[in-house]
């Protein structure tokens, strides 16, 4: 089988038919550079102040729920929350060793997005090598920065949620989706199969990854036929398909994909299942519309005015594969990165945007993962215009130092870029980049709370607020909870009867409200127990009110 050597590609005859090496370096520094940087860069983006932001409620829950033992880990997800069982129960193990701290909270997900961003270089360096690109390192490279550099990227990976694990998951999958259509062997589909099982268990959404894969694998597949079939007729230029042999995902790889599939669904269809019968726990979520997909361009960008650069190195990206030497030097039979990028990027947001418009499902959250495909066509994007513009005549023609112009434009949009990224940036390290600031709301009731208080929580799952930073808290009374969260294997508790708040509401004389809604949405409580809680409220005297983000803690007394 003939070997295409200028893009880095080696096709070579093997024991497997089929199969295709990505082809050994010379550069083993650099090639291990490419992955080195982005991770060093991730670990120094995302763990600069780690743990000064203060947690928030999403964050409470973790430490809450992974703060408990083994078994009352799974008595509550059978209860509630069971999508992030998994989450919970690694995240048991991290806590127990590392503390409670935000900074151990939060460490899982800034090593997970450096191995993400070491990934997603990775796997940009072999796309671009089948893809037939000139320096495929170097396309690698700055996919991986690329990802690193993107606002929401370094907003999760300060959090402690599941996010940037599933990412990390998601990305490792794709790789190996693309090894498995280079490789006619089992091993790589196995692998391809568990990684999905394991992203299915942090979070159910990026299931619909196997859907964009699907339709990665199907036009890779149909692409490898057509290639057939012009070498059987005799093609027009050389290439790998002279051979008669073409590489790639032929009708076995095609199966084995939809076994991994199915293998991967019946696993996850229990906590699937566990998932639908809870699915009230997402009832907070909105129907979409057209601010909702201006939000998910101006997230994934960083910016509104880094969606035009971002966009157009995208473009770039997704026209790797169309020029005269790209048809030359990739091998058909194998995925280009538009065919694995594209769906990976669109395919997710877009079905859960769409199913959104009827039944709430979808958050910006959700389809993290499919950041990285944002990169890799970035940069991929970058080094591909690079490369057009050295094949003008006027350029190709030209010395050694002229060719090197050619990089001008991709070094200008490089610049660009890094010059907008710094203030969203900066903006997601900024406390009114969480929703809530629990260590304001403990200091507040530090510094203004007596052990004779009563404190109401109104709606009632706005006790998480008071939940990131509990010792203040627990010198209020909380006369409406019935059974603690522990108790009840609960992530909140549970409320009393009517009767039995009446029965404990004595020596009333000041009484803290904490919510994070206004009063309009207030006087729609009805809840009998929050009602009359309400209802005390307005028979007292305001005597101090704060606000942090959207939270807001007021005081009242007896007049």
């Amino acid at each position: 089988m003939a070997a295409v050597r200028g893009a880095g590609v080696i096709s070579a005859g093997t024991a497997r038919p089929g199969a295709v090496d990505p082809g050994p370096s010379s550069h083993r520094l650099r090639d291990w550079l490419v992955l080195i940087v982005p991770a060093a860069a991730a670990l120094l983006v995302g763990g600069y102040h780690l743990g000064s932001l203060s947690l928030w409620r999403d964050e409470a829950y973790s430490i809450d729920a992974a703060d408990r033992s083994i078994a009352k880990i799974f008595a509550l997800l059978h209860h509630t929350d069971s999508v992030n069982g998994a989450y919970y129960l690694f995240m048991h193990g991290v806590l127990g060793l590392l503390g409670t701290s935000a900074t151990a909270l939060r460490l899982p997900s800034l090593i997970a997005t450096a191995v993400a961003a070491a990934m997603t270089a990775a796997l940009g360096r072999l796309l671009a090598r089948l893809a037939g690109l000139p320096a495929p390192w170097l396309a690698g490279l700055l996919a991986g920065l690329f990802y690193v550099a993107a606002p929401q990227v370094t907003r999760y990976a300060q959090e402690g949620r599941a996010y940037a694990i599933v990412t990390m998951l998601v990305t490792v999958a794709t790789y190996l989706l693309v090894r498995a259509m280079m490789a006619s062997t089992w091993r790589w589909w196995a692998c391809y199969a568990l990684v999905i099982v394991l992203a299915g268990l942090f979070n159910l959404f990026s299931l619909l990854l196997v859907l964009a894969h699907g339709v990665t694998v199907l036009l890779t597949y149909l692409r490898r036929r057509r290639a057939a079939q012009t070498a059987h007729s005799g093609p027009a230029e050389p290439g790998p398909a002279d051979s008669g042999a073409v590489p790639g995902v032929g009708p076995v790889g095609l199966w084995r994909w939809v076994v991994a599939a199915v293998a991967t669904g019946i696993v996850l269809s229990p906590v699937a299942w566990l998932g639908f019968k809870q699915r009230g726990q997402i009832s907070w979520l909105t129907k979409t519309n057209t601010a909702t997909i201006r939000a998910l361009f101006t997230g994934f960008a960083g910016s509104k005015p880094l969606v035009i650069p971002i966009a157009l190195l995208a473009l770039c990206g997704l026209a790797v594969g169309i020029t005269a030497r790209s048809r030359r030097a990739a091998v058909p039979g194998l995925p280009t990165p538009a065919v694995v990028l594209l769906p990976w990027l669109v395919l997710p947001p877009a079905i859960m945007l769409a199913v959104s418009r009827f039944k709430p499902i979808y958050d910006i959250r959700y389809v993290l993962y499919c950041q990285p495909a944002l990169a890799l066509l970035c940069g991929t994007g970058l080094v591909w215009l690079a490369y057009v513009i050295s094949m003008a005549p006027l350029v190709s023609n030209a010395r050694s130092s002229g060719r090197a112009l050619a990089w001008l434009p991709s070094a200008g949009l490089a610049v660009l870029v890094a010059v907008l990224v710094i203030a969203p940036q900066r903006a997601v390290r900024l406390p009114t980049a969480r929703v809530d600031n629990l260590r304001f709301n403990a200091a507040v009731i530090a510094a203004h709370a007596r052990p004779t208080d009563i404190v109401f929580y109104v709606p009632w799952n706005q006790r998480s607020l008071g939940m990131g930073y509990p010792g203040p808290f627990r010198q209020l009374r909380d006369i409406a909870l019935a059974e603690s969260p522990l108790k009840s294997n609960t992530l909140l508790g549970t409320e009393v009867s009517l009767a039995t708040w009446r029965h404990r509401l004595r020596n009333v004389s000041r009484v803290w409200l904490i919510t994070s809604v206004s009063q309009h949405t207030l006087n729609e409580v009805t809840d009998p127990v929050q009602r009359a809680e309400l209802a005390l409220i307005h028979t007292m005297r305001l005597v101090g009110r704060w606000h942090a983000d959207e939270d807001v803690l007021s005081l009242y007394s007896v007049k």
